[in-house]
């Protein structure tokens, strides 16, 4: 049997370590957590315990949907390969219903449930994994099924608040430059002729107004074509390691969307790790988890740093507040959840209280957007109608 080096601390916080000999790591886990230990680290001697990548495929309501149903049928009794037929034949989702299927063979085939969904990750990411192996090693897999559902019908919640968040401003800009394209295209042309036949004399603001309908009209495929390739050329450079950084890190820096954003971030943070720990799945491999959910290229980094900290020794408060990106608030209470032993009681707290912020915050970004972009819309189109109508105060002049 294989030994297994682990680290951990106490329900006091104090450090712990120590050899265990056990078929798998789950087995470790589970006598941990008889102990009231909080796994750090467990790895078999001479080799890390690797974490798979992840994927996605299955849609967060279909997967919401299965876990809420099967930890009902778990907590009735029903056997394990018997709830897998039956979700499975019920699926809509083609995929997902392939998925099931196959991890039901597995399981009556004699592999753990963890491990039969450890092969799809297009449909059960590493989150779900390890609890389910948490749950399996417990035997609470119907209360881990629970946690886990809620805790995705919060993370497509969060997702769909950032959503709303921007593209309402994005839509309402995309708006504005098509109405202000079409009247440089068709209008503006109409005025410029009847000027031009009048042989008024045009004020620096309707030349502009002209000379930018005449560019319209005679070079929109250049227009169409930088848009395209700024988009494209966008989309490039965010999916490079210091785009993201940078992409992202201007977001958080955003007046108004920024602090929603950072408030979304830190919800999601907090419940992914009190998820996680509550299901007794390590400090470490929580926070690699965490950080790549996460949804930002400069809250990754910092997580993943505290994650390094954490490995050497410290607490989980001290490198968090080191990072900046967290709300001393936040970093206040982890470190009253670290030193009363519930930090994941904490965190799910924390991640209730954030969740709440969002939606304020979201509403009222919504009520301050609206006038914001009725202003400019207002500036935009009022500008080129004042600039064509300049020409006409002169030519009264001349009439009169």
């Amino acid at each position: 049997m294989p030994s297994f080096e682990w680290k951990g601390r106490d329900r006091a916080g104090r450090p712990q370590g120590g050899v265990l000999v056990a078929d798998n790591k789950d087995a470790v886990l589970a006598v941990l957590r008889r102990q009231q230990i909080v796994p750090i680290t467990v790895k078999e001697k001479g080799k890390e315990i690797a974490l798979p990548k992840l994927r996605r495929g299955v849609d967060e309501k279909s997967l919401a949907v299965f876990t809420r149903q099967f930890s009902v049928m778990i907590d009735a009794g029903l056997p394990l390969v018997q709830c897998l037929q039956i979700l499975g034949e019920q699926q809509e989702h083609k995929t997902f219903q392939r998925i099931l299927l196959q991890v039901r063979e597995d399981v009556e085939s004699g592999s753990s449930l963890a491990n039969a969904m450890k092969k799809h990750p297009q449909a059960f990411n590493e989150l779900f994994v390890n609890m389910v192996a948490a749950g399996e090693a417990g035997g609470i897999l119907d209360t881990i099924l629970q946690r886990l559902a809620t805790y995705i019908e919060k993370n497509a919640r969060l997702k769909a608040q950032v959503k709303s968040a921007m593209i309402y401003p994005i839509a309402v800009i995309s708006i504005a430059g098509l109405v202000v394209y079409v009247i440089l295209w068709k209008v503006i042309p109409v005025f410029g002729a009847l000027f031009l036949s009048l042989g008024a004399d045009l004020p620096l603001p309707t030349r502009i107004v002209v000379a930018m309908s005449k560019f319209v009209g005679r070079f929109w495929w250049l227009i169409i074509g930088i848009i395209v390739g700024l988009g494209f050329a966008l989309r490039r450079y965010y999916a490079t390691e210091q785009g993201k950084l940078v992409i992202d890190g201007l977001l958080l820096k955003a007046p108004i969307l920024g602090s929603v954003l950072r408030k979304i971030a830190v919800a999601r943070f907090c419940r992914t790790l009190g998820t996680l720990l509550s299901a007794g799945v390590p400090v470490l491999e929580s926070l690699d988890i965490t950080a790549r959910t996460s949804g930002n290229a400069v809250l990754e980094r910092a997580i993943l740093e505290v994650r390094k900290q954490v490995e050497e020794g410290k607490s989980l408060a001290e490198p968090l507040k080191s990072t900046n990106q967290f709300p001393s608030m936040v970093v206040q209470m982890i470190s009253v959840g670290e030193a009363t032993g519930a930090m994941d009681t904490m965190l799910n707290k924390i991640a209730e209280f954030y969740e709440d912020e969002v939606d304020t915050a979201v509403a009222g970004m919504m009520k301050l957007i609206e006038p914001v972009m009725i202003l400019f819309l207002g500036i935009v189109v009022g500008g080129i109608v004042i600039a064509m109508y300049l020409p006409m105060f002169s030519l009264i002049s001349k009439i009169g």
